[in-house]
């Protein structure tokens, strides 16, 4: 079982920025995707990211409310995903957890709650000034 841990989670103001990190062993050979759920909201996808290598080559999709501002990324050791937030604003506040799809290898990442089977513990985003 793939075990993500999540951590950078805190305290923004807005138009800050945060970066968060999403690591587990072999992260590479899976596609990971960035949710976030805020109190008494539905978990929503942020970003997601393809395997590394072969035909995916890491390729990256992002919710529409975030385009532009967030940007996923997988480190060379291939045991870290980031997630690089900019401008953030208060609409951006919730639990972020990061999530492991076994499959869809070959596809460009999608949001569907039910792909992803292994589930971080979540960090904390805040943004109020």
């Amino acid at each position: 079982q793939l075990q993500p841990v999540e951590s950078g989670g805190g305290l923004a103001q807005p138009g800050g920025s945060l970066r968060l990190s999403c690591a587990a062993s072999q992260l590479e050979y899976y596609t990971i995707g960035w949710f976030r759920q805020a109190p008494g909201k539905e978990r929503e996808g942020v970003s997601c990211i393809g395997v590394a290598g072969g035909a995916s080559g890491s390729r990256t999709n992002y919710a529409d409310s975030v385009k532009g501002r967030f940007t996923i990324s997988r480190d060379s050791a291939g045991n870290t995903v980031y997630l690089e937030m900019n401008n953030l604003q208060p609409e951006d506040t919730a639990v972020y957890y990061c999530a492991a799809d076994p499959g869809h290898l070959f596809s460009l990442c999608k949001f569907s709650l039910s792909d992803y089977i292994d589930w971080g513990q979540g960090t904390q985003v805040t943004v109020s000034s």
